[in-house]
């Protein structure tokens, strides 16, 4: 289990067949690092990586073609 359960909120990028699937902690994300994980293993590690890193891939992801 993770120390976030029920903070994590599904990227809605997020493919419906279950593949490709990025959760993020958007409630912790105020303490200074973003809590991100793979939505098919729940049960397994989570990086933490800080708001700055977290807005350049967003804004990475928003602007490459998928």
């Amino acid at each position: 289990m993770s120390e976030f359960d029920g903070l994590w909120v599904k990227s809605s990028y997020s493919n419906t067949d279950g593949g490709n699937c990025v959760e993020w902690a958007p409630s912790v994300a105020g303490t200074g690092v973003v809590p991100v994980r793979d939505s098919k293993t729940p049960d397994g590690p989570s990086l933490a990586v800080s708001r700055a890193a977290w807005a350049g891939l967003v804004e990475y992801a928003k602007a490459a073609t998928l």
